[in-house]
């Protein structure tokens, strides 16, 4: 006869994650997550004060999955790694994105991630007001990159070709001569996905930042 895994913090916080993968937030409740691993919601209460205590949990466990740098590894490369490992987090848990801001009683993760990202940009010469304003741009670039994403009305490159189509069909040229000009040079034709831009984008801004770094050092 099989014996079911002892309830635990960690085993809780992972059916949560399913249940909000599954659908969403708002179907993130102590009953609900207590279907999800067989068990009465009370049970849940032995190891979580309610259900702020678990969409805390849950903002937490989000920091857990996203690459942390190095305290001296090279602030660029190291910033480039943790925001393409947070785009691939909040892209595969879209419900994240509107959570882990929002939470007034950070986590161990949190705190640590917070900590350690600030900690590398500090070691490599940023001052203490350059690394907060390089995190908040870095952080505000990537969660408006997956917001963006995830709301596109396509999600292939035939999807995007077949939306551009559509879109050139009833465009009025010279009304709209630019925008014309884009879907016709970087769209229709060109096996384009959205996903390609952050890159470059992401580039844009480290390269603002590497640029205010070495004024820093020049004065």
């Amino acid at each position: 006869m099989s014996t079911r895994p002892a309830l635990t913090r960690d085993r809780i916080v992972e059916a949560a994650v399913r249940v909000a993968d599954g659908g969403g937030l708002a179907q993130v409740s102590m009953r609900n997550v207590g279907r999800e691993l067989g068990v009465e919601a009370m049970s849940l209460y032995h190891h979580l004060k309610g259900k702020d205590d678990l969409l805390d949990a849950l903002a937490d466990w989000i920091f857990t999955r996203i690459a942390l740098p190095g305290l001296d590894d090279p602030w660029r490369p190291a910033m480039t790694a943790r925001a393409v490992s947070a785009r691939a987090t909040l892209g595969g848990h879209p419900w994240a994105l509107g959570l882990i801001e929002s939470r007034r009683d950070a986590g161990p993760a949190l705190l640590r991630h917070h900590d350690t990202v600030l900690g590398c940009l500090r070691r490599n010469g940023f001052s203490v007001a350059l690394a907060a304003h390089a995190f908040s741009a870095l952080d505000a670039y990537v969660y408006g990159f997956v917001l963006t994403e995830l709301n596109l009305p396509f999600d292939s490159p035939s999807g995007a070709e077949e939306l551009a189509v559509d879109l050139r069909q009833v465009l009025p040229v010279d009304e709209y001569p630019y925008l014309t000009e884009m879907i016709e040079e970087q769209v229709i034709g060109r096996d384009y996905t959205y996903g390609s831009e952050f890159g470059y984008g992401l580039d844009l801004v480290l390269d603002g930042l590497a640029d205010r770094l070495a004024q820093r050092r020049e004065e």
